[in-house]
């Protein structure tokens, strides 16, 4: 005789458990909003192969939304925003993003550090850099994730160079670093919106660029509006970094910190090749920048100037010498080294 009690438990058996288990909780996707300093023609190769990849293999789990340059806050309040949660990261180098760090002073192009792209890889990897970093950032609120190299530093101007002398009095677009270097040599460096150079130069409110290589020149019109390359650096490798809110950064799942870490590695590798081969391409076969150089006689007394500026800099504080002495004892060992690493 079937009773309604017996009926219920017949039923009770007889259905999946699955059915009386408690209803999954869906994952909110993770997202987080990144600024480059770089503006949209160059961020299309310094960053956004990067940010694509993490977001396809991320899938629902995670998406970064990349801002060019200035689009949310200026680049010299990148830091600022970043440590107080209004961005999640940043692309940049320190000494442009104003980080109030020991090391900012080294972003960008600091004078002579590097030769070559490898320099700067080797340098955070191999030679400490990358532990002093993490310690200063940690120390204000900030993840440093990982560095990585840019192009050389050059000269992008409308009247050519050919000697020091040529310099003084131009009014030039570059890294606060770079320019506190420069102005001995009669260089007045200007700071502007990245997005505001070419017109700048344009109108005549700038004479030139010392920013980047001749990758960059052609990528972002650059080349559209100056006359002359110099094939004198003031550095082989803009050295910049990635950066996370730290709050932010350690609420992601392991695997999504790693994921970016890759990412990121992948994006410094992009750039190795993208760089070195656009360089010397553009100097043999672009069309818009004539090549002049400095004498290398001449050219030594800016290196002269440069090793200078390090003792200069190594005097402000501890850690800052720390770093000079990474500089000076990696660029001793280039040279000790012989060819392919150091000539001359």
């Amino acid at each position: 005789m079937t009773t309604r009690r017996n009926f219920i438990k017949g039923a009770a058996v007889a259905a999946p458990a699955a059915a009386f288990a408690a209803p999954a909780i869906a994952q909110s996707k993770i997202k987080w909003r990144m600024q480059t300093y770089a503006g949209a023609a160059l961020a299309e190769h310094v960053i956004k192969p990067a940010i694509d990849s993490f977001n396809k293999i991320a899938g629902d789990e995670m998406e970064i939304e990349l801002y060019f340059a200035d689009q949310i806050v200026p680049t010299g309040e990148l830091f600022r925003a970043m440590q107080k949660g209004t961005i999640d990261a940043v692309q940049s180098d320190d000494d442009s993003m104003a980080s109030p760090t020991e090391v900012t002073v080294f972003g960008g192009y600091f004078p002579f550090a590097s030769r070559y792209s490898l320099d700067v890889p080797v340098l955070f990897n191999q030679y400490g850099l990358n532990e002093i970093w993490d310690a200063e950032y940690s120390k204000v609120g900030v993840k440093h994730i990982s560095a990585g190299a840019w192009d050389p530093c050059h000269f992008a101007t409308k009247d050519p160079i050919n000697s020091l002398a040529d310099l003084k009095g131009k009014r030039v677009f570059t890294f606060p670093t770079a320019g506190r270097f420069l102005s001995q040599f009669g260089v007045v460096p200007v700071t502007l919106p990245w997005e505001d150079i070419e017109v700048a130069v344009q109108t005549g409110e700038l004479d030139g660029i010392a920013w980047s290589g001749i990758t960059e020149d052609y990528t972002v019109g650059w080349a559209d509006v100056t006359n002359y390359f110099l094939t004198n650096n003031i550095s082989g490798a803009w050295a910049g970094s990635f950066f996370a809110n730290m709050d932010r950064y350690n609420e992601l799942p392991a695997h999504l910190q790693e994921l970016l870490k890759v990412c990121m590695d992948q994006s410094h590798y992009y750039r190795q090749w993208w760089y070195w081969g656009g360089e010397a391409n553009l100097r043999v076969n672009g069309t818009k920048m004539k090549l002049t150089s400095i004498p290398d006689e001449e050219w030594a007394t800016v290196e002269a100037a440069a090793f200078k500026f390090w003792d200069e800099i190594a005097a402000e504080s501890e850690t800052k010498a720390k770093v000079v002495n990474i500089f000076k004892q990696y660029n001793a060992d280039m040279q000790k080294a012989g060819r392919p690493y150091r000539y001359g």
